[in-house]
Protein backbone atom coordinates (compact mmCIF):
# COMPACT_ATOMS: atom_id res chain seq x y z
CA UNK A 1 0.00 0.00 0.00
CA UNK A 2 3.14 2.10 0.50
CA UNK A 3 4.36 1.62 -2.59
CA UNK A 4 1.22 2.40 -4.24
CA UNK A 5 0.78 5.61 -2.53
CA UNK A 6 4.42 6.62 -3.56
CA UNK A 7 3.42 5.90 -6.94
CA UNK A 8 -0.04 8.04 -6.47
CA UNK A 9 2.20 10.90 -5.16
CA UNK A 10 5.25 10.84 -7.56
CA UNK A 11 2.66 11.04 -10.46
CA UNK A 12 0.25 13.65 -8.77
CA UNK A 13 3.01 15.98 -8.33
CA UNK A 14 5.77 14.81 -10.45
CA UNK A 15 4.46 12.93 -14.07
CA UNK A 16 1.26 14.53 -14.44
CA UNK A 17 2.90 18.12 -14.45
CA UNK A 18 6.02 17.17 -16.37
CA UNK A 19 3.75 15.58 -18.97
CA UNK A 20 1.77 18.61 -19.91
CA UNK A 21 4.66 21.40 -18.91
CA UNK A 22 6.63 19.13 -21.49
CA UNK A 23 3.91 19.08 -24.36
CA UNK A 24 3.31 22.84 -23.76
CA UNK A 25 7.43 23.09 -24.65
CA UNK A 26 7.38 20.65 -27.19
CA UNK A 27 5.29 22.69 -29.06
CA UNK A 28 7.31 25.83 -28.55
CA UNK A 29 10.62 23.93 -29.40
CA UNK A 30 9.19 22.72 -32.62
CA UNK A 31 8.27 26.06 -34.15
CA UNK A 32 12.20 27.30 -33.00
CA UNK A 33 13.65 23.94 -35.11
CA UNK A 34 11.67 24.57 -37.81
CA UNK A 35 12.99 27.91 -38.16
CA UNK A 36 16.67 27.17 -37.57
CA UNK A 37 16.43 24.01 -39.48
CA UNK A 38 14.61 25.80 -42.65
CA UNK A 39 15.01 29.58 -42.21
CA UNK A 40 18.68 29.02 -41.48
CA UNK A 41 18.53 31.38 -38.11
CA UNK A 42 17.65 31.24 -33.68
CA UNK A 43 14.60 33.11 -33.82
CA UNK A 44 14.57 35.08 -30.20
CA UNK A 45 11.26 36.63 -30.56
CA UNK A 46 9.94 33.18 -30.26
CA UNK A 47 8.38 33.87 -26.42
CA UNK A 48 6.94 37.04 -27.09
CA UNK A 49 5.36 36.08 -30.47
CA UNK A 50 4.08 32.84 -28.32
CA UNK A 51 2.83 35.57 -26.10
CA UNK A 52 1.40 38.02 -28.82
CA UNK A 53 -0.93 35.34 -30.19
CA UNK A 54 -2.21 34.01 -27.00
CA UNK A 55 -2.97 37.79 -25.71
CA UNK A 56 -5.27 37.24 -29.35
CA UNK A 57 -6.67 34.26 -28.34
CA UNK A 58 -7.26 35.44 -24.52
CA UNK A 59 -8.74 38.93 -26.04
CA UNK A 60 -11.29 37.05 -28.07
CA UNK A 61 -12.38 34.39 -25.55
CA UNK A 62 -13.32 37.60 -23.43
CA UNK A 63 -15.92 38.83 -26.23
CA UNK A 64 -17.38 35.33 -26.72
CA UNK A 65 -17.58 35.26 -22.72
CA UNK A 66 -19.46 38.53 -22.49
CA UNK A 67 -21.85 37.19 -25.61
CA UNK A 68 -22.40 34.11 -23.41
CA UNK A 69 -20.93 31.10 -25.20
CA UNK A 70 -19.91 28.11 -23.37
CA UNK A 71 -18.52 24.98 -24.36
CA UNK A 72 -18.56 23.64 -20.80
CA UNK A 73 -17.03 21.85 -19.51
CA UNK A 74 -14.15 22.64 -22.40
CA UNK A 75 -13.13 26.53 -21.52
CA UNK A 76 -13.99 28.99 -24.32
CA UNK A 77 -10.38 29.77 -25.23
CA UNK A 78 -10.94 26.02 -27.57
CA UNK A 79 -12.81 28.42 -29.62
CA UNK A 80 -10.83 31.34 -30.03
CA UNK A 81 -8.05 29.97 -30.93
CA UNK A 82 -8.84 29.69 -34.33
CA UNK A 83 -8.71 33.78 -34.72
CA UNK A 84 -5.32 33.58 -31.81
CA UNK A 85 -3.70 31.09 -34.95
CA UNK A 86 -4.81 33.79 -37.69
CA UNK A 87 -3.88 36.83 -35.99
CA UNK A 88 -0.38 35.19 -35.21
CA UNK A 89 0.29 34.14 -38.68
CA UNK A 90 -0.29 37.44 -40.09
CA UNK A 91 1.86 38.92 -37.46
CA UNK A 92 4.75 36.62 -38.68
CA UNK A 93 4.04 36.93 -42.42
CA UNK A 94 4.60 41.26 -41.70
CA UNK A 95 7.67 40.88 -39.90
CA UNK A 96 8.70 38.17 -42.38
CA UNK A 97 8.66 40.48 -45.16
CA UNK A 98 9.46 43.99 -43.68
CA UNK A 99 12.42 42.57 -41.88
CA UNK A 100 13.79 38.69 -41.95
CA UNK A 101 13.27 38.68 -45.86
CA UNK A 102 15.64 41.61 -47.04
CA UNK A 103 18.82 39.73 -44.93
CA UNK A 104 17.41 36.50 -46.82
CA UNK A 105 18.21 38.47 -50.08
CA UNK A 106 21.14 39.86 -49.13
CA UNK A 107 22.15 36.31 -47.35
CA UNK A 108 23.38 37.89 -44.50
CA UNK A 109 25.41 36.11 -41.67
CA UNK A 110 23.10 34.30 -39.38
CA UNK A 111 23.96 36.23 -36.06
CA UNK A 112 22.66 39.92 -37.93
CA UNK A 113 18.83 38.14 -38.42
CA UNK A 114 19.25 36.88 -34.42
CA UNK A 115 19.96 40.43 -33.79
CA UNK A 116 17.41 41.57 -35.67
CA UNK A 117 14.76 38.84 -34.25
CA UNK A 118 15.73 41.01 -30.92
CA UNK A 119 14.44 43.62 -32.27
CA UNK A 120 11.24 42.10 -33.22
CA UNK A 121 11.17 40.56 -29.30
CA UNK A 122 11.35 43.81 -28.50
CA UNK A 123 8.71 45.49 -30.18
CA UNK A 124 6.25 42.68 -30.07
CA UNK A 125 6.64 42.08 -26.22
CA UNK A 126 5.96 46.09 -25.91
CA UNK A 127 3.28 44.96 -27.99
CA UNK A 128 1.46 42.94 -25.76
CA UNK A 129 2.19 45.13 -23.13
CA UNK A 130 0.38 47.65 -24.07
CA UNK A 131 -2.50 45.97 -25.52
CA UNK A 132 -3.10 43.78 -22.35
CA UNK A 133 -0.78 45.12 -19.88
CA UNK A 134 1.95 43.29 -17.81
CA UNK A 135 0.18 41.34 -14.76
CA UNK A 136 -1.56 37.95 -14.60
CA UNK A 137 -4.89 37.39 -17.19
CA UNK A 138 -7.34 35.14 -15.79
CA UNK A 139 -9.28 33.85 -18.98
CA UNK A 140 -9.62 29.86 -17.88
CA UNK A 141 -13.41 29.01 -17.72
CA UNK A 142 -15.63 25.57 -17.35
CA UNK A 143 -14.62 22.90 -15.65
CA UNK A 144 -11.21 22.74 -13.59
CA UNK A 145 -11.25 19.13 -12.46
CA UNK A 146 -11.84 15.73 -14.74
CA UNK A 147 -11.57 14.23 -11.25
CA UNK A 148 -9.99 15.63 -8.00
CA UNK A 149 -8.00 14.24 -5.03
CA UNK A 150 -10.48 13.74 -3.41
CA UNK A 151 -12.46 11.52 -6.01
CA UNK A 152 -9.81 9.42 -6.40
CA UNK A 153 -8.96 8.70 -2.84
CA UNK A 154 -12.62 7.51 -1.99
CA UNK A 155 -12.35 5.64 -5.10
CA UNK A 156 -9.17 3.59 -4.59
CA UNK A 157 -8.53 4.03 -0.55
CA UNK A 158 -5.74 4.83 -0.60
CA UNK A 159 -4.04 8.24 1.53
CA UNK A 160 -2.59 9.83 -1.73
CA UNK A 161 -4.92 11.47 -4.29
CA UNK A 162 -4.66 12.16 -7.94
CA UNK A 163 -6.04 14.25 -9.52
CA UNK A 164 -6.45 15.60 -13.29
CA UNK A 165 -7.27 18.60 -14.26
CA UNK A 166 -9.19 19.63 -17.64
CA UNK A 167 -6.34 21.91 -18.99
CA UNK A 168 -3.65 19.16 -18.91
CA UNK A 169 -6.06 16.39 -20.58
CA UNK A 170 -6.68 19.18 -23.38
CA UNK A 171 -2.43 20.24 -23.73
CA UNK A 172 -2.21 16.59 -23.65
CA UNK A 173 -4.79 15.52 -26.11
CA UNK A 174 -3.97 18.40 -28.28
CA UNK A 175 -0.53 18.13 -28.31
CA UNK A 176 -0.47 14.35 -29.27
CA UNK A 177 -3.17 15.87 -32.18
CA UNK A 178 -0.66 18.67 -33.95
CA UNK A 179 2.73 17.12 -33.43
CA UNK A 180 1.18 14.13 -35.28
CA UNK A 181 -0.59 15.87 -37.97
CA UNK A 182 3.08 18.38 -38.17
CA UNK A 183 5.23 14.79 -38.67
CA UNK A 184 2.73 13.50 -40.94
CA UNK A 185 3.01 16.88 -43.23
CA UNK A 186 6.76 16.76 -43.08
CA UNK A 187 7.25 13.19 -44.37
CA UNK A 188 3.79 12.80 -46.14
CA UNK A 189 2.90 15.77 -48.33
CA UNK A 190 4.67 16.94 -51.79
CA UNK A 191 4.69 20.26 -49.63
CA UNK A 192 6.14 18.74 -46.49
CA UNK A 193 8.97 17.13 -48.49
CA UNK A 194 9.90 20.21 -50.25
CA UNK A 195 10.20 22.06 -46.73
CA UNK A 196 12.65 18.97 -46.05
CA UNK A 197 14.22 19.31 -49.13
CA UNK A 198 14.90 23.15 -48.43
CA UNK A 199 16.33 22.57 -44.97
CA UNK A 200 18.88 19.51 -46.30
CA UNK A 201 20.27 21.77 -49.55
CA UNK A 202 19.16 24.85 -50.13
CA UNK A 203 21.02 25.31 -53.71
CA UNK A 204 20.09 22.12 -55.03
CA UNK A 205 16.26 22.51 -53.92
CA UNK A 206 16.53 25.39 -55.61
CA UNK A 207 17.91 23.40 -58.92
CA UNK A 208 15.04 21.24 -58.11
CA UNK A 209 12.49 24.04 -59.07
CA UNK A 210 11.34 24.56 -55.38
CA UNK A 211 10.08 28.14 -54.71
CA UNK A 212 11.97 29.13 -51.41
CA UNK A 213 8.89 32.13 -50.74
CA UNK A 214 6.53 29.14 -50.48
CA UNK A 215 8.34 27.26 -48.30
CA UNK A 216 9.36 30.65 -45.93
CA UNK A 217 5.37 31.13 -45.82
CA UNK A 218 4.22 27.48 -45.15
CA UNK A 219 7.14 27.21 -42.27
CA UNK A 220 5.62 30.82 -40.41
CA UNK A 221 1.94 29.55 -40.95
CA UNK A 222 3.26 26.16 -39.01
CA UNK A 223 5.20 28.57 -36.08
CA UNK A 224 2.16 30.19 -35.75
CA UNK A 225 -0.13 27.58 -35.41
CA UNK A 226 2.63 25.83 -32.84
CA UNK A 227 3.18 28.76 -30.74
CA UNK A 228 -0.56 29.95 -30.36
CA UNK A 229 -1.48 26.44 -29.32
CA UNK A 230 1.60 26.04 -26.95
CA UNK A 231 0.68 29.80 -25.18
CA UNK A 232 -2.63 29.11 -24.93
CA UNK A 233 -2.45 25.69 -23.18
CA UNK A 234 0.06 26.78 -21.28
CA UNK A 235 -2.06 30.04 -20.10
CA UNK A 236 -5.06 27.73 -19.59
CA UNK A 237 -2.95 25.44 -17.23
CA UNK A 238 -1.21 28.27 -15.46
CA UNK A 239 -1.61 31.44 -16.17
CA UNK A 240 -0.66 34.36 -18.77
CA UNK A 241 1.51 37.06 -18.18
CA UNK A 242 4.02 38.33 -20.91
CA UNK A 243 7.26 38.33 -18.61
CA UNK A 244 6.31 34.24 -18.15
CA UNK A 245 6.38 33.75 -21.56
CA UNK A 246 9.54 35.57 -22.61
CA UNK A 247 11.47 33.39 -19.46
CA UNK A 248 9.56 30.42 -21.41
CA UNK A 249 12.44 31.05 -24.70
CA UNK A 250 15.05 29.61 -22.61
CA UNK A 251 13.50 26.36 -21.85
CA UNK A 252 12.09 25.80 -25.43
CA UNK A 253 15.32 26.61 -26.61
CA UNK A 254 17.14 23.79 -24.18
CA UNK A 255 14.58 21.63 -25.63
CA UNK A 256 15.22 22.48 -29.18
CA UNK A 257 19.85 22.29 -28.87
CA UNK A 258 18.89 19.41 -26.55
CA UNK A 259 17.89 17.22 -29.38
CA UNK A 260 19.57 18.42 -31.51
CA UNK A 261 18.31 21.66 -33.72
CA UNK A 262 16.51 21.06 -36.87
CA UNK A 263 15.05 17.68 -35.98
CA UNK A 264 11.83 18.11 -35.23
CA UNK A 265 11.80 14.37 -33.54
CA UNK A 266 14.63 15.26 -31.14
CA UNK A 267 13.07 18.56 -30.03
CA UNK A 268 10.26 17.11 -28.89
CA UNK A 269 11.87 14.48 -26.91
CA UNK A 270 14.27 17.18 -25.66
CA UNK A 271 10.91 19.48 -24.55
CA UNK A 272 10.02 16.35 -21.92
CA UNK A 273 13.56 15.61 -20.57
CA UNK A 274 13.90 19.53 -19.61
CA UNK A 275 10.30 19.23 -18.13
CA UNK A 276 11.26 16.00 -16.17
CA UNK A 277 14.24 17.74 -15.32
CA UNK A 278 12.73 20.81 -14.17
CA UNK A 279 10.04 19.69 -12.08
CA UNK A 280 12.10 16.49 -10.26
CA UNK A 281 14.81 18.86 -9.52
CA UNK A 282 12.59 21.45 -7.68
CA UNK A 283 10.40 18.84 -6.20
CA UNK A 284 10.81 17.66 -2.63
CA UNK A 285 10.95 13.99 -2.12
CA UNK A 286 10.69 14.00 1.28
CA UNK A 287 7.57 12.34 1.74
CA UNK A 288 7.90 10.20 -1.08
CA UNK A 289 10.60 8.53 0.35
CA UNK A 290 9.40 8.09 3.89
CA UNK A 291 6.75 5.68 2.09
CA UNK A 292 9.57 3.94 0.65
CA UNK A 293 12.15 3.53 3.44
CA UNK A 294 11.59 2.15 7.20
CA UNK A 295 11.31 4.55 9.89
CA UNK A 296 14.47 4.59 10.58
CA UNK A 297 15.97 5.61 7.24
CA UNK A 298 13.45 8.57 6.82
CA UNK A 299 15.01 11.63 5.29
CA UNK A 300 15.16 14.84 7.54
CA UNK A 301 15.14 17.15 5.35
CA UNK A 302 12.91 18.39 2.38
CA UNK A 303 14.72 16.46 -0.40
CA UNK A 304 13.95 18.95 -2.47
CA UNK A 305 17.35 19.87 -4.79
CA UNK A 306 16.56 23.74 -5.79
CA UNK A 307 13.75 26.00 -4.92
CA UNK A 308 10.97 26.17 -7.70
CA UNK A 309 12.35 29.84 -8.22
CA UNK A 310 15.54 28.10 -9.60
CA UNK A 311 13.63 26.23 -12.04
CA UNK A 312 14.91 28.00 -15.16
CA UNK A 313 18.07 27.43 -13.61
CA UNK A 314 17.96 23.75 -14.99
CA UNK A 315 16.51 24.27 -18.37
CA UNK A 316 20.24 26.90 -18.39
CA UNK A 317 22.64 23.96 -16.88
CA UNK A 318 21.32 21.32 -19.44
CA UNK A 319 22.09 23.89 -22.20
CA UNK A 320 25.73 24.55 -21.19
CA UNK A 321 26.45 20.85 -21.13
CA UNK A 322 24.87 20.03 -23.88
CA UNK A 323 26.74 22.75 -26.14
CA UNK A 324 29.81 21.52 -24.25
CA UNK A 325 29.78 18.09 -25.00
CA UNK A 326 27.29 17.24 -27.56
CA UNK A 327 26.58 19.93 -29.90
CA UNK A 328 24.47 18.39 -32.16
CA UNK A 329 21.90 17.57 -29.49
CA UNK A 330 21.29 13.68 -28.42
CA UNK A 331 19.39 13.34 -32.11
CA UNK A 332 22.37 14.70 -34.25
CA UNK A 333 20.82 18.07 -35.32
CA UNK A 334 22.80 20.45 -36.89
CA UNK A 335 25.59 22.17 -34.73
CA UNK A 336 25.16 24.75 -33.19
Amino acid sequence: MDFLNALVLLGNFVLIPAVSYGSQLALGALGITLVYGILRFSHFAHGDVMAFGTMAVILFTWWLQSLGVSIDPLPTALLALPVGIVVTALLLLGVDRSVYRFYRKVRAAPIVVVMASLGVMFVVNGLTRLVIGPDDQNFADGARFLFTVRDFRDATGLAEGLGLRWSQLITISVTLVVVGALFWFLNRTRTGKSMRAFSDNEDLALLSGINPERVVMVTWLIVAVLVTVAGTLYGLDKSFKPFTYFQLLLPMFAAAILGGLGNPLGAVAGAYVIALSEVGVTYAFRKFFEYLLPESLEPQGLMQLLSTDYKFAVSFVLLVLVLLFRPTGLFKGQSV
